[in-house]
Parts: C-alpha cells; structure tokens; sequence
C-alpha cells in the first residue's frame, strides 16, 4: 500500500549511531579487502586503529548493528519485502569519513513515482556529527514492485551514457560463494540475500547478492584501479541498479576518466556481460 500524499515530505524517525574501527574492518572484509594480503594497500583497508574507509561505508553505518531484517513501513507506505529491490544510491560526502564517530541521520520521502507495474520511493538522508558538522548526504530508490497504478507521476529518469571510445582502464571483481552471507553482517539481513526459499518466493532462482554490497565493491575496484586506494580523494559515487548479480559470480567493470569524474560500466562476465550496474559515476574532490 502506497499513499503518496502521506509519504511525500514524511521525515522517518532520526537514527543515531556510532562506528569503531572493527565495524569498518567488516565492511571492507565484506567487500572483498585483504585478497591480496601481502598488498600493503589492501592491508590500509584493514588496520586495527585507522583502517581506511570508503565513502559508501555511510550506506551501512546507521544500521550496522541491525540483527532484523528491514521492514519497509513508514508514512504513507506499508509493503511486502519480497516486492523491493533497490533502484539507485548516491552517497556524498562532506569529507573522508573517520574510521570510528557518532553521528545522527535524519531521512525524509522525497518522492513516489508510479511507473504503472510497479511504484518507486525515493529518499534522501543527512548525517551529521555530535557538534552539528555534516559528515555525508545519501540519495537513494526503491523500486516496489506490483505498487504503481495509484496515478501519480512517472518522475525523470537520467541516465550516464558510457564513451563510445575504449575505456582508460578494466578490473575484474571475483566475486565469493559466500559474498552475500558475508555482507549480512554488515546489518542488512533481509533474507532475500541468504534464504533460498525467500529467494524464490521473490522471483529468483537462489539468494541474491546485496545491491549495496555490489555498490562497495566496485566504489573499492573503482578506487584501488585508478586513484590508488585513496579514499580521501573520492567525494562521491553514485549508481543505478541494473541487474541481478549471484554471489560467486565475477564483475568486469570498464572505467573511463572525464575530468573530475570516473564513469564505470559494470557486468556479470558470467552472462554474457549482462549489465549488474548502471549510471556509475565517482566524482573526485
């Protein structure tokens, strides 16, 4: 069920939260980090009191600890889990994340666009530190579907086109079996990831892997490929989900540099390059 006229401008109940270095330790391990584990570059990602972090580490930070899986109830929207998938995500930061804070997230319900078959929610979050210092602002959809149909707008779709010319550069991401258990506990436990009859129940052929997890892991590839695992340098990433993506399968992500701009075309090299992500852009301070 979707009311748009209740959800639209709704702000969610504020989350506050800290961080440690082990939490970001687990979150770079369920990237993939440490493959290489005499690579003193992989060994910043995983270092006991200062471990590097990513920019997308922020899509997890606010639920980190969660042991439940998520529930999509808020103003104006109450829908069956096995009905969502993530559309996009945006992640902005105000500069390099610390390996270990307290923050506060505020979220609000930006939109709800009806695309006919299926309804698509779009939030937007702000994260700040104790003294009132922005630390990072996310973007992100959700794509419901079997919800639309309530008459509402479509909304405007932007897409990245990729350069017709040969990328500057290409890196594969092997991809573990156990890649989606391993990202669970990063807080994000909905079975659609870990249970093979929810898998099913939802349309698919076995659990999936997390879009964020993907999301992570290609911001990292993107990072370690072309700016030399320097996160600070990295003020943004940005992509659209386009595409199931199986744990222990392998990603080949072409990357193109434009000015302050990396812009990455991703596939399942399993598939025939079937597209996993789509509109990727790392922006650059």
């Amino acid at each position: 069920m979707i009311d748009p006229s209740a959800a639209i401008g709704a702000e969610l109940a504020a989350q506050e939260f800290e961080w440690t270095p082990r939490d970001v330790q687990t979150y770079n391990l369920a990237l993939g980090a440490g493959g290489e584990p005499s690579n003193p570059r992989e060994l910043r990602y995983l270092d006991d009191t200062e471990p590097v972090v990513l920019p997308t580490f922020a899509t997890v930070a606010p639920t980190f600890h969660a042991t439940e899986a998520p529930r999509v109830q808020f103003p104006g929207v109450d829908i069956d889990l096995a009905k969502v998938v993530h559309g996009t995500q945006q992640v902005t930061v105000s500069s390099p994340i610390p390996p270990a804070g307290r923050a506060r997230t505020i979220t609000w319900i930006t939109d709800v666009w009806d695309k006919g078959n299926a309804a698509v929610i779009v939030q937007e979050s702000r994260t700040t530190a104790p003294d009132g210092t922005e630390l990072w602002r996310t973007r992100s959809s959700m794509f419901a579907r079997g919800e639309g149909g309530f008459g509402g707008e479509r909304g405007q779709t932007t897409r990245v086109p990729l350069p017709e010319r040969p990328a500057d550069a290409e890196t594969t991401i092997a991809l573990l079996p156990q890649q989606a258990l391993l990202y669970r506990m990063c807080g994000d436990r909905n079975p659609l990831h870990s249970d093979p009859e929810f898998a099913t129940s939802a349309g698919f052929s076995a659990p999936i892997q997390h879009g964020l997890c993907t999301y992570g892991m290609v911001c990292k590839a993107v990072t370690d490929t072309m700016l030399d695992g320097d996160v600070e340098s990295v003020r943004s990433f940005e992509a659209r989900f386009a595409g199931v993506v199986y744990p222990g399968e392998s990603l080949l992500c072409r990357i193109w540099a434009e000015d302050d701009r990396l812009v990455v075309g991703v596939f399942v090299r399993d598939r025939h390059d079937a597209p996993a992500l789509a509109d990727v852009v790392l922006t650059t301070r």
